[in-house]
């Protein structure tokens, strides 16, 4: 069974980071791409951040590019995503979430591709 458990959330200042983690569990991690996604309150949840299986590509939403990072440990099955100069606007749950494609390559990565998601961790950026 497979199992992805975020942690890292919390409160922090404009401007301030973060780093959230995803561990994975229950498949072979390094066979399959990884994803960031968020939900703000009232909002839908929307894209954020994807690694490619080899880690070789990463891709990001347009509001978090030169801010977001998104990396990913192999070895241990990690996947991070480390938040710089976070706004107000980040406020959001994030979720990790594992591709149903195997050994993917290509460069989309929506919510439907995704088959295995986290309970979410909640980020809260103070003004």
């Amino acid at each position: 069974q497979v199992q992805l458990v975020e942690s890292g959330g919390g409160l922090v200042q404009a401007g301030g980071s973060l780093r959230l983690s995803c561990a994975a569990s229950g498949r072979t991690f390094s066979s399959y791409g990884m994803g960031w996604f968020c939900q703000a309150p009232g909002k839908e949840r929307e894209f954020v951040a994807a690694m490619q299986w080899s880690g070789r590509s990463a891709y990001y939403a347009d509001s978090v590019k030169g801010r977001f990072t998104i990396s990913r440990d192999i070895a241990n099955s990690v996947v991070y995503l480390q938040m710089n100069s976070l706004k107000p606007e980040d406020t959001a749950v994030y979720y990790c979430a594992m591709d149903r494609r195997r050994l993917y390559s290509g460069t989309s990565y929506s919510e439907s591709d995704m088959e295995y998601w986290g309970k979410g961790t909640l980020v809260t950026v103070s003004s």
